[in-house]
């Protein structure tokens, strides 16, 4: 028969399984004096399974046999006796236990016996019923039993405290951003009293329902425990025991951010592809926890993805742990499960970024949490994780969080342009463009540059191209006023430029066999082609209008030929590619300018022309 109740159960024989061992139910009821009996068998089935725990490290394995010596000591005090009995099970059984093999072992035990079976496990119980066996079913305590020690550590200002052996009690206190990290006593904290902590953690864990023990590996234990996330490593994993615990200060709303208009605007209707971003316990969580009950406000379907499980949230949404699963699994069930938004706190690995990337261009709303010291940090996780291309349909907003609160918002989107700071027209590609939301101007720039996929601060890139201009402009007249008193100059790039002087003084510029001109050019870094200012300036002082001059171009061996013709003889001309300035050149008696196609404008020109890019001459 199966009991749930607290009355006085007198049996002969008790036979427990490793789920009422390792939830230390037995003790408990042994002690309250709910139990009696003569004997109490443990199977050594019991014994290798927990032994196998403890070997890989498993904080569940030093549960289960902690208990065992409770139940020990209990023998003397209650006049019972313990023994142990079965075959201890081969290697292959204690591999397969999930699927029931020392289940079976136990309830073979305790049949052999004649003993009452009792476990805390449903499926167990419904075995030991169904094959017509005495059993006992305790349900787990929803409630853990006692106040945890970790939390004697804590006040109302705590935001985390650190427990490591050999050192006194630390905890950081204040709000985000503005906390301080205190000693809470002098007395040094024991490796005995870490160990007890963290096996009451999970022992608790284990009996409360808003308990999970979210990640266990051979060093190291993450648990939830109600609002605490709870950090455990031991030897060898680190060099000692540690306990990190972590508990949210404060909770707010959406309201509380004061978020503008425009930025309201945006999370409630169009933003789908969101990062909140910023430094560890800057207040993300607590944004996206903000975020995620403002949507569900909204009668919107809201699921979260997390690792640990450490959002504080209503009823309603859903909270996923995808340390219990994995990306495949969480995929189906969003997608059938169609919620309006999802939460993804705490992206660390490429799985979780793809993941991320795969529901969102399914059509789920994707809210997703990671670290970055800056904004554009965010976006830099996704590149090569993510293609360059489809980073604006994955993310379309990055809100940063700084001491708590919204400090910078960016907007992405997808264009085709010459990236800022180069001139070639050729040079065109698709670009990500990364604008600051509320202004509007651009702060960063994202394309591919060789095999790489580069991240280019551009702000303020117009006025600083400017000022360069100016400045290089300053310096030329300068050298030039050495030749020349009446000099003018425009400068077309970073490595071109134009001088205007009067007719007079060109041949000095130039020198014998452009020896002058080449010291200037080299002196000063940048190409200068010698102009009189008879061909910017009309007779009445006015600047000439520029004309388009109708040419044919033909090709001969190595050459190209641009041919204007014979009206055009001995005239300069300027070429451009689009709006690209080229080359300023002289036709020749016949009208036609010569150009090698191997050298780099007879290469620039036929790229150009086989791009169908408008090739221009102007005087």
């Amino acid at each position: 028969m199966t009991m749930e109740q607290t009355n006085i159960q007198v049996m002969d024989k008790i036979v427990p399984d490793t789920s009422v061992i390792i939830e230390g139910l037995l003790s408990e009821k042994i002690r309250n004096n709910h139990i009696k009996s003569t004997e109490i068998i443990i199977h050594e089935a019991v014994i290798a399974e927990l032994e196998h725990q403890a070997n890989l490290g498993k904080a569940i394995g030093f549960l289960g046999l902690d208990e065992i010596k409770r139940i020990k000591r209990l023998s003397t005090e209650k006049e019972f006796e313990l023994s142990f009995k079965g075959l201890r099970p081969k290697a292959a059984e204690i591999r397969h236990a999930s699927l029931g093999e020392i289940d079976s072992l136990i309830r073979q035990l305790a049949y052999d016996e004649d003993a009452t079976l009792i476990t805390s496990d449903k499926v167990q119980s419904e075995v030991a019923l169904a094959k017509g066996m005495k059993s006992i079913y305790y349900k787990r305590p929803e409630k853990g039993l006692r106040k945890l020690k970790l939390e004697r550590f804590f006040d109302e200002t705590t935001m985390s405290v650190h427990l490591r052996e050999n050192v006194p009690p630390y905890a950081k206190k204040g709000m985000p951003g503005n906390w301080e990290f205190k000693e809470l006593r002098k007395a040094l904290l024991r490796q005995e009293e870490i160990q007890d902590m963290s096996r009451e953690i999970i022992e608790d864990a284990k009996l409360r329902r808003d308990g999970f023990i979210e990640i266990e590996r051979a060093g190291s234990t993450i648990v939830q425990l109600g609002l605490f996330r709870i950090v455990i490593t031991r030897p060898p994993f680190s060099d000692g025991w540690e306990i990190t615990a972590v508990r949210p200060v404060k909770k707010l709303n959406l309201s509380d951010y004061r978020l503008s208009d425009k930025l309201m605007k945006r999370v409630a209707e169009q933003a789908e592809g969101v990062l909140v971003a910023g430094a560890p316990g800057m207040g993300k969580t607590t944004f996206a926890q903000a975020l995620a009950e403002y949507y569900a406000s909204q009668n919107k379907v809201v699921k979260t993805v997390e690792a640990p499980r450490d959002l504080i949230l209503p009823e309603r949404i859903t909270q996923y742990a995808i340390s219990y699963g994995d990306a495949q699994e969480i995929h189906d069930i969003l997608l059938l499960s169609r919620p309006d938004y999802t939460i993804f706190d705490e992206m660390r690995n490429t799985d979780d970024f793809k993941l991320f990337a795969d529901l969102r261009l399914a059509g789920v709303g994707m809210v997703g949490v990671v670290h970055a010291t800056s904004p554009v940090d965010a976006i830099q996780r996704f590149i090569g994780r993510v293609e360059m291309g489809v980073i604006p349909q994955v993310i379309d907003t990055v809100i940063f969080i700084k001491n708590g609160f919204v400090n910078k918002v960016l907007s992405l989107k997808m264009t085709v342009k010459v990236p800022s700071g180069m001139t070639e027209a050729d040079l065109a590609r698709p670009v990500v463009v990364v604008n600051d939301f509320e202004t509007d101007k651009l702060q960063y720039e994202i394309y591919s540059y060789g095999e790489q996929t580069v991240v280019i601060p551009v702000q303020d890139s117009k006025e600083k191209k400017k000022g360069a201009h100016k400045l290089a402009e300053t310096t030329i007249l300068a050298e030039i006023q050495k030749y020349s008193r009446d000099v003018e100059v425009e400068v077309l790039s970073d490595n071109k430029c134009i001088i205007y002087v009067p007719e007079g003084d060109i041949a000095r510029i130039i020198g014998k066999e452009g020896s002058t001109i080449k010291r200037i050019e080299e002196k000063l870094g940048i190409g200068i082609d010698v102009k009189s200012l008879n061909e910017k300036y009309d007779v009445k002082g006015a600047a000439k209008e520029q004309k388009d001059v109708p040419f044919n171009i033909n090709y001969k061996k190595n050459n190209l030929l641009l041919e204007l013709g014979m009206d055009m003889q001995n005239r300069d001309v300027d070429i451009y590619a689009g709006e690209e300035f080229v080359l300023s050149a002289k036709a020749g008696k016949t009208g036609i300018i010569k150009i090698k196609k191997n050298n780099n404008i007879g290469r620039r020109l036929m790229e150009a022309m086989s791009r169908k890019e408008k090739i221009r001459l102007v005087i």
